[in-house]
């Protein structure tokens, strides 16, 4: 069951493509914060991917952090194992923190059924905005970026004019 407007971001402490563990709580002092469920096989995330590094490099002074999570199912996709994440990360430049969910308890805590799909937290982590990061998987024919909308507005102040949209890609990978 995924998330509920409004709630509390569930904590996790999970490994990171850059050697270290991530906590919810080192994102403490985060303005805003966008968890991204991702992966490395979903053509949908690969089309995703840079934007994502553009948003997080141009909220980064506003105190925005992006984190991407990949809780797929490594056994049957090994093309998201944790070390496919690190050369991924490492080939495609990742300014953002890339963390593995292998035992799927953190997916099962928030409630993703895409890939990618945002949940954006604001500075009280509560859940501001879910759905995808933009409408079009073409960045060409973008007409709503709701990430930077919601994140414009958070960073105001303000609620997001527009809280949910449908998450647009592949589906989690669960374990069997």
């Amino acid at each position: 069951m995924t998330l509920a407007p409004g709630a509390e971001a569930p904590p996790f402490d999970l490994p990171g493509v850059d050697g270290r563990n991530h906590a919810l709580s080192d994102y403490g002092d985060a303005s805003a914060l966008a968890i991204v469920w991702s992966c490395n096989h979903c053509p949908y995330v690969q089309a995703w991917e840079g934007r994502m590094r553009q948003i997080q490099a141009d909220y980064a002074d506003r105190g925005v952090r992006l984190v991407a999570i990949n809780s797929n199912d490594a056994e049957h996709y090994p093309e998201d194992s944790f070390e496919a994440m690190r050369e991924r990360a490492t080939a495609e430049g990742f300014d953002f923190d890339y963390l593995h969910d292998a035992d799927q308890a953190v997916a099962t805590a928030y409630g993703p059924e895409r890939t990618p799909e945002v949940f954006l937290f604001d500075r009280d982590r509560r859940l501001v905005y879910h759905g995808a990061i933009d409408d079009s998987r073409d960045d060409r024919s973008v007409q709503r970026h709701h990430l930077r909308e919601a994140l414009d507005a958070v960073l105001a102040g303000r609620s997001p004019e527009i809280g949910e949209t449908p998450a647009v890609g592949c589906s989690v990978k669960w374990r069997t």
